[in-house]
């Protein structure tokens, strides 16, 4: 008997060593183009980006209060948190996954007070009728034998799911960067506007007194101080606007931070600069980009677990193979126990195999094929939106850019209008409806201009979180604690 058991023992280890069933993975290399359509003077493929670049690209804007705000954002973001708790639960469910490959036992103990009824023994031939002690100590255990792969291939998927869930953490980590930078400078954009809104207000004061002042003289007529008075209340009515935007900016940060906005409010008093683009930006390859960006990173994990599940589902098919065993003693007295002519023991194989429910096991492994199928669109997916997001950067860079030129002209030579006009008008040679629409023109185009600024800061925000800047240190320590 005990040679049986070793021979089969043996063959069902030798059966554990051969080739899991379902389909094995290969790691998806998606297609990239040579290059980006959109380029503009000062963005170069022809190098890739540097590690350094990457890892902190915000601080090539040199600003000291956007630096300090991301520290606080890598240690006080909630999103981070969920994230980092995230990958110690796919640690925990991969350690939980490994030991379906180990035996599964435990220890167990047992007492009872029996009294048997008198008919009931004597119907058996024996006597009844007294109490009797029942006392019972024993070790159990069960090793289900991975012949046709199933627990490895719940490992590799959850091996997957882990690696995955550290790419997901890269990935809050570019999008909390990419978004503590957009709020930032979206504030920088709004305290500006206020800036210029403010100057015009105080313009509009001037032309209230200049009108009026020339109204009593009776040099023009009350129409001029009418005028004056409404196009003050206009530019007025814009600064309550202006600023509850600010406000809400400054609430936005501070839930980025895990802060409290009030908090926040010193570090942004002092005037408004909003911070410049550098003149010369890497943007690297595509094909660089496809093995840069976590969400692709992650969503080529996902295809991989995927794939292994279908794996998992497939051995249900199969027979399972078991060896068993236990060991222990039982006595009517405590104290006899642990005799050894009271111990008992027994080893030996089970097999199971759920025959009757194929149509639910292949609807399974159906279910398994469209899951990896849909991760694998997905994939996809993200390869052609991440390619779309650097293209979509790199033309807001240069678009805007020449927008911002032409703005900046604008500027220029409606500030020249309003100068002439105004001596035009106090020389009497012209009405005061030709100044207040300089002013109008130039306060207007001020203000596209400051929103320039503000968007082409945004696309190269956007453009180094669409190359996935920002996550290489955290990925390096992440992997380090496994």
């Amino acid at each position: 008997m005990k040679t049986w058991i070793a021979y089969f023992s043996a063959a069902l280890f030798a059966l554990a060593g051969c080739a899991a069933v379902g389909p094995d993975y290969v790691q998806k290399d998606a297609r990239a183009p040579e290059g980006y359509s959109a380029l503009e003077t000062g963005i170069s493929t022809s190098n890739p980006v540097q590690a350094e670049l990457l890892r902190s690209w915000w601080t090539t804007f040199q600003d000291p209060v956007l630096d300090g705000l991301m520290r606080e954002a890598l240690a006080g973001n909630l999103d981070l948190r969920i994230a980092r708790a995230r990958v110690q639960q796919a640690r925990a469910l991969s350690r939980v996954s490994s030991s379906g490959l180990l035996p599964e036992g435990g220890v167990s103990g047992r007492y009872d007070r029996l009294r048997r009824s008198e008919s009931g023994a004597e119907a058996v031939g024996g006597s009844g009728g007294r109490t009797t002690d029942f006392y019972l100590a024993g070790f159990d255990a069960a090793w289900e034998i991975d012949i046709f792969g199933g627990v490895r291939r719940e490992i590799e998927a959850a091996d997957a799911d882990l690696t995955a869930s550290h790419e997901a953490l890269n990935d809050t980590l570019v999008t909390l960067q990419g978004e503590v930078a957009r709020n930032y400078l979206q504030l920088r954009g709004i305290q500006s506007r206020l800036d210029i809104a403010r100057q015009e207000v105080r313009a509009r004061h001037d032309n209230v007194a200049v009108t009026e002042a020339r109204a009593k003289a009776g040099l023009v007529s009350e129409l001029d101080a009418a005028r004056a008075r409404g196009e003050l209340a206009t530019a007025q009515a814009r600064i309550p606007f202006l600023e509850r935007s600010l406000m809400a900016a400054t609430y936005r940060l501070g839930v980025l931070l895990g802060q409290e906005p009030e908090s926040l409010q010193a570090e942004f008093r002092d005037p408004p600069q909003l911070p410049t683009v550098p003149a010369n930006l890497p943007a690297g390859l595509p094909s660089e980009l496809l093995r840069r960006r976590p969400d692709i990173r992650r969503a080529e994990r996902e295809v991989a677990a995927a794939t292994a599940r279908i794996g998992v589902s497939t051995a249900e098919l199969f027979p399972k193979f078991s060896l068993t065993g236990s060991f222990g003693f039982s006595s009517n007295r405590l104290d006899e126990l642990f005799r050894d002519r009271n111990n008992f023991w027994s080893i030996g194989p089970t097999i199971s195999w759920p025959i009757l429910n194929v149509r639910r096991i292949l609807a399974g492994i159906e279910v398994s094929e469209a899951i990896q199928q849909e991760a694998l669109a997905r994939y996809e997916k993200t390869v052609l939106l991440s390619l779309e997001e650097v293209e979509n950067a790199l033309v807001a860079l240069s678009r805007e850019k020449q927008r911002m030129d032409a703005l900046a002209d604008s500027v220029r030579e409606n500030d020249l209008a309003v100068q002439l006009a105004m001596d035009r008008y106090l020389a009497g040679l012209q009405s005061f409806l030709a100044v207040t629409d300089a002013q109008a023109a130039l306060y207007a185009a001020e203000d596209q201009l400051a929103q320039s600024r503000e968007n082409r800061a945004l696309a190269f925000v956007a453009l180094y979180k669409a190359l996935g800047g920002g996550w290489l240190e955290q990925n390096v320590a992440e992997n380090a604690s496994r």
